[in-house]
C-alpha cells in the first residue's frame, strides 16, 4: 500500500473538479438497484455509492490501496447511476477521474498496463483494420462456435450519392473501431438519409472520438483525438469553401455521440478549441434522434403491399440511454416503419458488458453481464437482435448465433427489399 495522493495531485486541476463533483453527493443509495456490477458481485465497493466513497477518501488524504484502483477499475461507466441519481451527480465523469488519480499513485500489474497501453494505440491505428481483415480469414478456417468471437469486417463502405438538388448535408464520423468492424453502417445510413433527401459526407483526418484513450485513464491523449477531429471537422461545420455548413454530425455509434456531445465542456479550458467545440456539440446528434425527422419521407418510401418485417430485439445501449439520454422511442419509430421491433422486458436498462474497452480488460464481468443480456433478449425469440452501438454488436455477436446489427442496416434492408 502506498500513501495517499501527492501534493501535486490534491492540488491538480483534476482533483478540484473531483471535489466539485463530491460535492453533490448525498450518498442516498438510489444507485445502487441501477449497477450492474454490484448486481453482479453484491460488493458495496462495486457501487457507485462504494467508488464515491473511495474516491473521497483518497482525495481526503487516506492511503491508496491497490484495491481501491481495482474497484473503480470494475466500473463499466455506463452511466445508468445518473440516470437514477436524484441529485445529478456526473459519476461518470468523477469514476474516470479517479481512476485517473489513483493510476498516478498505485501501479497496476505490468500485464494490466501493458494492455491498456496497447488497446489505446492499436485500435485507433490502421493496424486494426488489417488485423480484422486478417481474423476474417482465420475465422473462415476454424469451427463456427469460435470463429463468431473472432472480429471480421461484415459489410461494404462508401457513401451513397447524395439526391440531386438536395441542399442537405450531414457530417458522419466513421470512426476506429466502426469503420474497421462495420462499414456498412454508414453505407447504410447514407442510403436511408438520400431516400429523405439529405447527403451525407466524411472528413477526411477524422478518427477516434476520444472516448478510448479518455476512458483508458489517458486524459490529454484523448483531448488531442478530441481537438483533431475539430479540426478535421470545422470546414465543413463553418461551411469553407462554399458549399454550405453541414446541417448536423450525425452518429451512429452511441458511444461516439455519448463524447463528442461532451466535447464543449471538456474542451472549454482550451481557448484555441473552446469555440470550435461547443459548435459541434451542439450540431452532433445520435441518429436515432433524427429518425422521427426522416420516418414520412421512409414510410412513402415503402411500397403499399410492403410485407411485414422481421422481429427484433431491440438494446438500446447505456451510452443512447444513460449517456445521451435518449432513444427510448427507437423501438415505437422502428414498429411504424413496419418492423416488430420491441426491448426485452428485462434487463433493458442494463450493460451488455462491452462499455469500450471493458469487455477486453475485466473479461469475466462482461461475459456475465452478457450472459444476462442474451437471455433476456432471446426470450423474445427474435430473427435479429439490433442495436445502435459498434462495442454492443460485437460484443454481442461473440456469443449468439443469432445475427446481432445495427438498427440501420435492417432499416436499410427494408427500403431495399420493399421500397417503391
Amino acid at each position: 500500500m502506498r500513501a495517499g495522493l501527492s501534493a501535486e495531485l490534491q492540488s491538480s486541476e483534476r482533483a478540484q473538479r473531483a471535489r466539485d463533483l463530491l460535492a453533490a453527493c448525498v450518498h442516498c443509495g438510489f444507485c445502487t438497484a441501477t449497477c450492474p456490477t454490484y448486481r453482479l458481485l453484491g460488493d458495496e465497493l462495486d457501487s457507485p455509492r462504494g467508488r464515491i466513497y473511495l474516491v473521497k477518501q483518497v482525495l481526503e488524504g487516506a492511503d491508496a490501496g491497490a484495491s481501491s484502483l481495482l474497484h473503480l477499475d470494475r466500473c463499466l461507466t455506463c452511466r445508468a447511476c445518473e440516470t437514477a441519481c436524484p441529485s445529478g451527480v456526473r459519476y461518470g465523469e468523477l469514476s474516470e477521474i479517479g481512476r485517473e488519480l489513483l493510476a498516478g499513485q498505485v501501479a497496476r500489474p505490468a500485464g494490466a498496463r501493458l494492455a491498456r497501453w496497447l488497446i489505446a494505440r492499436f485500435v485507433p491505428s490502421a493496424a486494426f483494420a488489417w488485423a480484422v481483415a486478417v481474423s476474417g480469414l482465420l475465422a473462415r478456417l476454424l469451427p463456427a462456435s469460435i470463429a463468431r468471437g473472432l472480429p471480421r469486417r461484415l459489410g461494404r463502405g462508401g457513401l451513397a450519392t447524395a439526391p440531386a438538388g438536395s441542399s442537405r448535408r450531414v457530417l458522419l464520423l466513421e470512426g476506429c473501431a466502426q469503420g474497421a468492424l462495420r462499414p456498412g453502417i454508414n453505407a447504410a445510413t447514407s442510403r436511408v438519409l438520400a431516400r429523405a433527401g439529405i447527403g451525407a459526407t466524411v472528413a477526411r483526418g477524422a478518427g477516434c472520438c476520444g472516448a478510448l484513450r479518455a476512458h483508458l485513464g489517458e486524459h490529454e491523449a484523448g483531448l488531442e483525438d478530441m481537438r483533431r477531429n475539430v479540426d478535421a471537422w470545422w470546414p465543413l461545420v463553418s461551411g469553407e469553401g462554399g458549399a454550405g455548413p453541414v446541417e448536423a454530425i450525425v452518429m451512429t455509434a452511441s458511444g461516439c455521440g455519448s463524447m463528442v456531445k461532451e466535447y464543449g465542456e471538456r474542451l472549454a479550458h482550451d481557448p484555441g478549441y473552446a469555440h470550435k467545440a461547443l459548435r459541434v456539440s451542439a450540431l452532433t446528434r445520435d441518429l436515432s434522434e433524427l429518425l422521427p425527422e426522416l420516418l414520412p419521407a421512409l414510410r412513402e418510401a415503402l411500397a403499399p403491399d410492403a410485407a411485414p418485417g422481421p422481429r427484433l430485439a431491440l438494446h438500446v445501449p447505456c451510452t443512447l440511454q444513460h449517456g445521451q439520454r435518449c432513444g427510448r422511442t427507437l423501438a415505437q419509430d422502428l414498429c411504424s416503419l413496419g418492423l416488430e421491433a420491441r426491448e426485452a422486458p428485462t434487463e433493458a436498462g442494463f450493460c451488455c458488458g462491452s462499455a469500450g474497452a471493458y469487455s477486453l480488460l475485466q473479461p469475466e464481468i462482461a461475459r456475465a453481464l452478457r450472459q444476462r443480456k442474451l437471455a433476456a433478449l432471446e426470450s423474445l425469440e427474435p430473427q435479429c437482435i439490433a442495436s445502435a452501438n459498434i462495442g454492443c454488436i460485437g460484443h454481442l455477436q461473440g456469443a449468439t448465433d443469432r445475427p446481432v446489427r445495427h438498427w440501420i442496416e435492417v432499416v436499410d434492408e427494408r427500403l431495399r427489399t420493399h421500397g417503391r
